[in-house]
């Protein structure tokens, strides 16, 4: 089965404690759809400007991501520069040039209409309603958001919330959406929103999945997932995106979506964070076997006794 993701490709500047690099190729549905790529097809809807050009397409193509509906448009790329310090958890934005961004209205090439599973990354509220309301054979819609939308656009972000099954952010974006500083009052608040099931972004401390009542499946405790602890963390940036994609990808990989699936996709969801983390960009993204994402798995069902 395949999905789609809706999101950035941008190109990045960022300096953290192991080093520093120029003009990276990175963004939302870069990282996403590499890490996701190690399960099932993917195809993305993207904007970039003219300085994307064959040797950036090649990154995609190598992985066998269906670029079709990237659009090519005037100007240049967005680009995004950013600082780590000791605390990898946030970094200090340098710059942000939203660049063709910034007039970025998603088109669904014809070719992507059969598409089952769908995963909007991080862009304006109304246009996430807008991609899933077009896409009509969709199984699962996965979101990510951010302070910025949950406080400048939050009126758009809850209609959004209404057709969106997965929502994945972090424990901030959590409490800032419900108004609410207890982290599962919280949860509860969020998911009557709308999603299935919400899940929060813990950083380097893992993940935790809710779930609403009686959505797939028996069952109403959270289920948390650990992460690994890693030698050196190189880029952080994209290891959010790149947990979505690996959570998203193992779930359009399976026939059944119950709550046992989501528990376990959450494992291949740290499993690909944990990777991308190891060097600057998506680097180690690109040079992956799918051998090495099982092995690290095995280490994430040992450390928790998952069945």
């Amino acid at each position: 089965m395949s999905i789609v993701v809706v999101g950035s490709v941008a190109f990045d500047d960022v300096t953290s404690p192991s080093g520093s690099i120029k003009g990276v190729l990175a963004g939302a549905a870069t990282y996403f759809s590499l890490a996701a790529s190690y399960f099932t097809q993917v195809r993305v809807i993207a904007v970039v400007g003219e300085d994307f050009g064959p040797e950036q397409e090649q990154v995609f193509q190598k992985r066998g991501v269906d670029i079709r509906g990237i659009e090519h448009a005037k100007g240049k790329t967005f680009r995004w520069g950013g600082t780590y310090g000791d605390n990898l958890n946030e970094a200090k934005t340098d710059f942000t040039h939203l660049n063709v961004f910034e007039g970025f209205h998603p088109r669904i090439p014809k070719e992507y209409e059969d598409t089952e599973f769908l995963f909007l990354a991080n862009i304006q509220p109304t246009l996430q309603a807008n991609v899933r309301r077009q896409m009509k054979g969709i199984r699962l819609t996965g979101c990510d958001t951010m302070n910025y939308w949950i406080n400048g656009a939050r009126g758009e972000l809850l209609e959004t919330l209404k057709v969106v099954d997965v929502l994945l952010i972090n424990d901030t974006e959590t409490k800032m959406l419900a108004g609410e500083t207890n982290l599962p009052r919280a949860a509860h608040k969020v998911l009557a929103m709308g999603p299935k099931a919400l899940v929060i972004k813990h950083g380097e401390y893992g993940a935790t999945i809710f779930f609403r009542e009686g959505a797939f499946g028996i069952g109403h405790h959270p289920f948390r997932a650990p992460t690994l602890p890693i030698e050196e963390v190189k880029d952080p940036t994209g290891a959010g995106d790149s947990f979505a994609g690996g959570f998203m990808g193992y779930l359009a990989s399976q026939q059944e979506l119950n709550r046992e699936v989501l528990k376990r996709a959450l494992f291949y969801g740290g499993v690909m964070g944990s990777f991308a983390v190891e060097r600057f960009g998506p680097e180690r993204l690109q040079s992956l076997t799918r051998e090495e994402i099982e092995a690290r798995f095995q280490i994430f069902r040992e450390l928790t006794h998952l069945d």
